[in-house]
């Protein structure tokens, strides 16, 4: 059985950490732990995570907590995620997504095992309330560089978005990926901190070094969308969007701009909107 590190970052937002740890209980197929970080929080994060560590021991598994005083970033604070971790296989997981499949874990590594080793996964990700319309199965560039999220609002049951496919990229809210790939290519780029573009560019410099992006269908995990940047006071999303997409082109426009990837029209943003985690009961 291979083990798997679940790296979760949370800056405030607590139900919805706790809704995302809580999942994780229910893990199987996988010897899981957990590195959950704490960048910064001021809500009572910090003493809940602690307070948690029985709950997973009992299930035999590790929970560990990392804990920065202030917001640290994304990137710098996920690579000291990486490097807690024991497992083979590594996980980057946003701390508003809830693992509502037992066997997401083994679906994601068992992708990655199908194509030699040498590869990242990331799930469907589908919206937390009925009827469950995707948010994300897998990302696509444009030659210009713009991005898409393939499927996004689309029914989750689509046909064209139910085959697993390579992807030119994944987002971070969950992607999996071997743990030596980081002694091979290095961690996440803390140019992009505090956010944006960061995983993207993460999976293009996987690329580079012959590892495939792997969307896998099979397995569906929800996500609520922003919630990890929006716990950060006055986080400028607009100004890093445009700033880190800038870099991201700069960097791999030379990829991008030959690959058959969607067409700009096809890029445009769609806003959903996603009630609130309040009142929702977690255990």
């Amino acid at each position: 059985m291979q083990s798997l590190s679940v790296i979760v970052l949370a800056h405030n937002q607590l139900p919805y950490t706790r809704a995302c740890l809580d999942s994780l209980l229910d893990t199987r197929d996988v010897r899981l732990e957990v590195v959950a970080i704490d960048n910064g929080s001021t809500d009572g994060t910090s003493d809940w995570l602690a307070g948690r560590r029985s709950a997973f021991a009992r299930r035999g598994m590790a929970l560990h907590v990392l804990r920065n005083e202030e917001n640290i970033g994304c990137s710098t604070a996920r690579n000291q995620g990486v490097e807690r971790a024991d497992a083979d296989y590594c996980a980057f997981m946003d701390n508003d997504v809830v693992a509502a499949d037992p066997a997401w874990a083994g679906g994601l590594v068992a992708a990655i095992e199908r194509a030699g080793g040498r590869a990242l996964a990331g799930p469907k990700l589908v919206y937390p309330m009925p009827p469950h319309r995707i948010q994300c199965a897998g990302v696509g560039i444009s030659r210009s560089g713009r991005v898409q999220f393939r499927g996004r609002g689309q029914a989750r049951d689509e046909a064209e978005f139910n085959e697993p496919r390579e992807c030119q990229a994944l987002i971070s809210a969950c992607l999996v990926f071997p743990r030596r790939l980081y002694a091979e290519i290095g961690g996440l780029d803390e140019a992009f901190d505090p956010i944006e573009y960061e995983d993207l560019d993460f999976c293009y410099r996987a690329r580079a070094h012959g590892y495939r992006v792997l969307y896998e269908p099979s397995v569906e995990l929800q996500h609520w969308e922003s919630i990890t940047s929006e716990g950060t006071e006055k986080l400028p999303n607009t100004y890093l969007i445009i700033k880190h997409g800038l870099l991201f082109k700069k960097r791999w426009r030379h990829v991008f701009e030959r690959e058959d990837g969607p067409a700009d029209s096809a890029c445009r943003w769609r806003r959903i909107d996603v009630p609130s985690l309040r009142g929702r009961r977690t255990r």
